[in-house]
């Protein structure tokens, strides 16, 4: 709801209306209070997976790609903000607007789902999707050149926008157990 659960009382200042006043409890007292009321709205969350086709990369054939656990996070996390009573978004090539319920989560679902549409040379981060004051979580390996996906951070960083970023790597990425001479391609 928006602004019904009680948080405090204060004293009652120039400019607070009659309506604002908890005339009970200032009954009971020589001054008048204001009851104020905690605001609670609802807020949106923003996700981006990167497409990057270095998220295609498992070690091991028994293992799922890099992709599919980002997207199983990234869904778990729409899950878990929509039942708090948030709305979700999706950020990349398959963008959906901030939402909350259970078709939010099933519009998710299916955007997570789908291969990318091409391999972007740079993580492509819609800055101008996300409002000022959202959330945004960046799900990714970040084995990328780093400077464009920080330009875009601190575009978002100027606007109010907070986040989290999330590094999915491969077991063999975090213990690299390679001996001699390896060639990557």
């Amino acid at each position: 709801g928006s602004g019904t659960e009680f948080w405090q009382y204060r004293p009652a200042q120039t400019g607070d209306g009659p309506r604002m006043i908890d005339w009970r409890r200032s009954a009971r007292s020589d001054a008048q209070v204001v009851r104020e009321r905690e605001w609670q709205l609802a807020q949106s969350a923003w996700v981006w997976v990167d497409p990057a086709q270095s998220l295609r990369f498992t070690a091991a054939e028994d293992r799922p790609e890099k992709a599919a656990r980002a997207a199983v996070l990234a869904l778990a996390m729409a899950v878990l903000l929509t039942r708090a009573g948030e709305r979700v978004g999706l950020l990349g090539q398959a963008a959906l607007p901030a939402r909350a319920g259970r078709a939010q989560i099933e519009a998710l679902s299916a955007a997570l789902s789908q291969p990318p549409l091409a391999d972007p040379a740079e993580p492509a981060l819609e800055t101008g999707a996300v409002p000022p004051h959202a959330e945004v979580v960046l799900i990714s390996d970040f084995m990328a050149d780093p400077a464009p996906l920080e330009a875009q951070i601190a575009l978002l960083a100027a606007r109010g926008v907070r986040g989290v970023v999330l590094q999915v790597l491969d077991p063999v990425e975090e213990d690299f157990p390679y001996r001699g001479r390896t060639i990557f391609e």
